[in-house]
């Protein structure tokens, strides 16, 4: 007996910004949103540079070419962040 491990890949249809919030629907209907804190470039960007937001990749990246950053969906559905959750004021 064999065991497979597949690892799923995730794909956003679509990326936005609201406030200093990304973003991103899935394929499957989910939409995740996380704070531009999280990340050390879009912590730094202005509200104008973070909605130029794009997807690249087929749908597996966000892209802001300004910034020269990307970010995969798979590390934002795993919820992995170069920072943590800024503390409440």
């Amino acid at each position: 007996m064999s065991s497979s491990n597949v690892e799923l890949e995730h794909y956003a249809t679509r990326a936005w910004v609201q406030g200093r919030i990304i973003f991103i629907e899935l394929t499957d209907g989910r939409q995740i949103g996380f704070p531009a804190a999280r990340f050390k470039l879009l912590s730094q960007a202005s509200d104008q540079q973070l909605k130029q937001v794009s997807l690249r990749a087929n749908g597996t990246a966000l892209r802001w070419e300004e910034l020269d950053e990307d970010i995969s969906i798979d590390g934002i559905v795993e919820g992995r962040f170069q920072l943590p959750l800024p503390l409440a004021a």
